[in-house]
């Protein structure tokens, strides 16, 4: 029982981690129906951003929760910025073109990151300094969670909570849900629904930074193609909780995180990465429109 207790614990911070990068996936789609691949590719470039910062900060020679805030913030601001010319620049163009057009959009820019930051970071993998010493603390029964594992929990819940809350109770979240369900009758009350799929993609990209700090908190190797695997699952959790629907991402990226760790302890670590494609089939094949049903399609 212990170590099930264990895998859960490990499991839910995993899955908070899916869960901040399927926002993005989930908020893009449900404003402009498009799948924006590149979103992996975001988060890699947010643990780079907090490699740096911490460097900075001199985070790696005294780390303390001060510097470790900066550090997060440096890396969201530092991906907001990366989001919104990513929008402006690759997918504004193409936005009345085709689906596929798109989507080769979509794949061209993931690929633009992850070579650029090959070129940019180097191939070799770099060590993400420790600016939060680690602590276990025992939980009892044999269980145990780490101080990284707390501050991936409550970080991860505070920023869904305030997406919640800046999607339901402020203008802006307003007019995303407007722009969500059409963008002429958004147009035709006033929005600038340019400015609200710019502002959906900072707000993505912001999330995808601090999930790859969090992360790198945990597994401090970092390199440029650390993002496709994670982008791949988190792009599964969207769907299997139901894509374009916010709380529908937050249930996928649970489900996916606890099944990882669980196939992990109790099976094989072989089959870690291929979890997340049976599960893909097998809630297209039960429920398409994902757990939360037709709500993910019809809003955010």
């Amino acid at each position: 029982m212990s170590e099930f207790l264990q895998q859960l614990v490990n499991g839910i911070t995993w899955g908070s981690v899916y869960a901040l990068i399927a926002l993005g996936y989930t908020m893009v789609y449900g404003i402009l129906r498009l799948i924006n691949f590149a979103h992996g590719d975001v988060y890699m470039l947010g643990a780079f951003f907090g490699l740096y910062a911490a460097q900075l900060l001199g985070a790696s020679q005294n780390p303390d929760p001060v510097r470790a805030v900066g550090v997060l913030l440096i890396a969201m601001v530092g991906c907001g910025v990366i989001g919104f010319a990513i929008e402006r620049l690759a997918y504004k163009p193409v936005r009345r073109s085709s689906r596929l057009a798109a989507l080769i959009t979509a794949i061209g820019v993931s690929l633009l990151l992850e070579n650029g930051g090959i070129l940019l970071f180097g191939p070799d993998p770099k060590f993400f300094p420790q600016i939060i010493r680690a602590q276990n603390i025992p939980l009892g029964g044999g269980v145990t969670i780490s101080n990284q594992q707390i501050i991936i929990l409550v970080v991860s819940v505070a920023l869904m909570l305030g997406l919640r809350f800046i999607v339901m109770n402020t203008r802006v979240g307003k007019a995303m849900r407007a722009v969500s369900h059409s963008h002429a009758a958004a147009a035709l009350m006033g929005i600038s629904v340019d400015r609200i799929i710019s502002f959906t993609f900072v707000l993505g990209s912001m999330l995808a930074a601090a999930a790859g700090v969090l992360v790198a908190l945990q597994n401090p190797k970092i390199e440029p193609l650390m993002g496709i695997m994670p982008g791949l699952k988190a792009f599964v959790a969207a769907v299997l909780g139901g894509i374009g629907n916010i709380p529908g991402a937050v249930i996928g990226g649970l489900v996916m995180g606890i099944a990882e760790v669980m196939v992990v302890g109790y099976l094989s670590p072989t089959y870690r990465d291929a979890i997340a494609f049976v599960l893909l089939i097998v809630i297209l094949l039960v429920r398409p429109a994902g757990i939360l049903g037709k709500a993910a399609v019809e809003k955010v």
